[in-house]
């Protein structure tokens, strides 16, 4: 059962899952994320666009993620860190974002998302997934999430699928990644419950379920 709470960090987003906690991601986690990416680099680097030479920095980190709290007041991103429920030392094992959010007659955002190479197989990606998309459709109000993998990224394209995501298309030379242009599975999934009425509203911060 997903829960919701209100942060204590500027009212940013919690939820908690049978196993995992996601915390918004905020500057306070920066030396936390910046060795998440370092441990994994090898692991990511054949699915992932090159990374600026200072990426694996601290400073890198806690700028980037100071951005990503103004990005989750100015209603552009949402991101969360995925913490193991069992541990207390606030260890990142996974991170999941939703970015270039489109208001407006679109109401939709692009989803990414990446899982430590020691937590893979255990299904907590689908379970980080199936909350924070929940979180999306009903405390965010959007319509549509969009999803995009490698082809040959086959333990990515389950996830999306095991999460309510439907093939639409391929984008050719969509990213460069790992020395050269790349094709795309594009995917999305849509809030079939979605309420036309709240394309007037104003998105609230934060919610409580």
């Amino acid at each position: 059962m997903k829960k919701l709470r209100r942060s204590s960090e500027g009212a940013l987003p919690e939820l908690t899952t049978e196993r995992l906690i996601l915390r918004h991601t905020r500057p306070t986690q920066a030396l936390q994320t910046a060795a998440f990416f370092a441990r994994n680099r090898e692991h990511f680097q054949r699915w992932d666009p090159p990374a600026p030479a200072n990426f694996y920095s601290l400073e890198f980190w806690q700028g980037n993620l100071a951005r990503a709290v103004d990005d989750f007041h100015a209603d552009r991103a949402v991101r969360f860190d995925l913490l193991d429920l069992l541990r207390n030392d606030g260890l990142v094992v996974g991170r999941i974002g939703f970015s270039q959010v489109v208001r407006g007659a679109f109401q939709s955002c692009m989803l990414g998302y990446q899982i430590d190479a020691s937590y893979e197989g255990r299904g907590l990606m689908t379970e980080g997934l199936s909350a924070a998309i929940d979180y999306m459709f009903t405390v965010r109000g959007l319509h549509r999430v969009q999803a995009n993998h490698l082809a040959e990224n086959e333990r990515s394209a389950r996830v999306l699928a095991r999460v309510g995501f439907e093939r639409e298309g391929m984008a050719r030379d969509y990213l460069f990644i790992n020395g050269r242009w790349r094709d795309h599975v594009l995917n999305a999934r849509l809030n079939r419950e979605f309420n036309a009425a709240r394309l007037t509203e104003r998105i609230p911060e934060t919610g409580t379920t």
